[in-house]
């Protein structure tokens, strides 16, 4: 395996060879402290942008100026003006597609098929379904008494903070951004210290479209700084964040500063539930996808496939053999199916899972192994024989590693699909009707596929609960999270 790029002057390599200022009241400008770090693509190890370490006097200028924003000309526009602001932004997204499905492709190492087919039609699909809400957050009129005219209106929440991560940040980045702007709120995102470049990219052609300065800002820098000082800010109303169970406790505990309104999606350890008389062709291609796509950095990942006894060793065989022929490589091939994790510290982590399996028992069936000499590649990992309690079926890996856990009716099943702490998505296969309607009632989960596995879209809820969070994106839920209801009763007996 071989990682040969071509660093020819196209837009997005023009664009990372600047310096990667904030964004902050519509300038792009140095971080206060004049301290920068570097990006690395994950293929190869090098630098590709220098980047502003942004701290907490940024994010107080940052605050300062969406507190502004929101008090002026973003709350105050026409509810359509906002609308047809972010219909333009959708336009222009559009047009430089390619530059940015780069950026995001070099950036965090993902594979620009998926990224074109995939990661930026998802986020310009939500930035249009949002900015046709813009002026269609209605209340409603509730005839409370004769002598009173009493209605409900929504308004928005106030400066929002978007925590964003590092495994899908254009995508979720604007599963944030497109509602919370559409309610008329203002934001400051924090994109992972891993992959801030796509917020940058986009942050510029939101203000070529039209947004007002202050609308929208970006200040890169680490989780620990630059996210603990949003968090704790008390001039943000709001967080919504992605990302571990860890930081997510850490955040509700400081968003009680000031009683903010906090939304989180984290992790997940899904099951994807094969019975014996599902197709088990299909039902294998999609646990494959399911698990290996993104190198596994999805938290609805179908990490933990669960396979009825009589079919167990097919489906193991049928697993093995599809991550064996998953092409590996340069994630600007177009061919590539498998590109790098994100940095050293993830490929590790992953490595020592792959470790920990073998030693509590599992049978490495295939992969589980450093690919190349330079990159974070992983050869995608097949665990057989996996007992539910270990810890590769009970920890999230976050990485190309399956367990493949063996079960005995449908008890059996949901006993073991509902035996984690997480409960973000689930999967289940079976020609049976009744079976498939069984499960989907008693799993814990917050999404449930039935003879498919992994598809999203804006228009439907998503989120989990315990330690796969608290709330829901995505649809009505969205408009929810960035507005709060208003009662209004009006005298008429005067």
């Amino acid at each position: 395996m071989s990682v040969a790029y071509d660093f020819a002057h196209s837009p997005a390599t023009e664009f990372m060879s600047r310096s990667q200022h904030l964004l902050i009241n519509g300038r792009r400008v140095p971080a206060s402290s004049g301290r920068t770090f570097k990006s690395l693509n994950p293929a190869t190890g090098q630098v590709i942008a220098t980047v502003a370490e942004g701290n907490g006097a940024d994010v107080d200028h940052a605050v300062a100026a969406a507190r502004r924003a929101f008090e002026g000309p973003w709350r105050t526009m026409r509810a359509s003006g906002r609308g047809q602001i972010l219909l333009r932004w959708a336009e222009l997204l559009k047009l430089h597609g390619d530059e940015i499905a780069e950026i995001e492709s070099m950036d965090a190492g993902k594979p620009i098929s998926a990224t074109l087919r995939q990661d930026f039609p998802a986020a310009v699909d939500t930035l249009i379904y949002y900015a046709g809400w813009a002026d269609k957050i209605s209340g409603d009129v509730v005839p409370v008494r004769d002598d009173a005219l009493t209605y409900t209106v929504r308004e928005p929440v106030g400066v929002v903070a978007a925590i964003v991560p590092w495994n899908f940040p254009l995508m979720i980045g604007m599963w944030k951004l497109a509602p919370a702007l559409a309610c008329g709120c203002t934001v400051v995102m924090k994109p992972a210290e891993l992959t801030s470049l796509s917020a940058l990219r986009i942050a510029e052609l939101a203000l070529e479209a039209g947004l007002p300065p202050g609308v929208f800002n970006v200040v890169t820098g680490p989780g620990h700084v630059v996210g603990d000082a949003l968090v704790n800010h008390p001039d943000v109303d709001k967080v919504t964040f992605t990302g571990s169970p860890g930081v997510g406790r850490g955040i509700m505990k400081g968003a009680a500063g000031n009683f903010k309104r906090v939304s989180l999606e984290l992790g997940g350890k899904s099951a994807n539930v094969i019975f014996d008389d599902a197709d088990l062709e299909a039902a294998s291609k999609a646990a494959a996808s399911g698990i290996f796509f993104n190198a596994g950095q999805v938290c609805s990942a179908g990490s933990r496939v669960l396979v009825q006894e009589k079919a167990y060793d097919e489906v193991v065989e049928r697993l093995a053999a599809r991550a064996k022929s998953l092409r590996i490589g340069d994630p600007l091939d177009r061919k590539t199916a498998l590109g790098p994790v994100i940095s050293e510290k993830q490929m590790k982590s992953i490595l020592d899972y792959v470790d920990i399996g073998q030693k509590e028992g599992a049978t490495l069936v295939t992969g589980g192994e450093k690919v190349g000499e330079r990159g974070y590649f992983i050869s995608p990992a097949v665990f057989a024989n996996v007992a539910h309690e270990m810890r590769i079926s009970q920890e999230e890996i976050f990485g190309p590693v399956v367990s493949v856990i063996k079960f005995r009716d449908e008890a059996d099943a949901l006993r073991i699909a509902n035996g984690t702490a997480y409960s973000l998505a689930a999967g289940v296969w079976s020609r049976d009707m009744g079976k498939l309607q069984r499960f989907a009632k008693r799993a814990r989960a917050g999404t449930v596929w039935m003879n498919t596995y992994g598809y999203t879209d804006v228009r439907l809820p998503w989120g989990g609960e315990r330690d796969s969070g608290l709330g829901r994106e995505h649809g009505t839920a969205a408009i929810d999270n960035f507005t709060e209801p208003k009662a209004v009763w009006m005298n008429l007996a005067v």
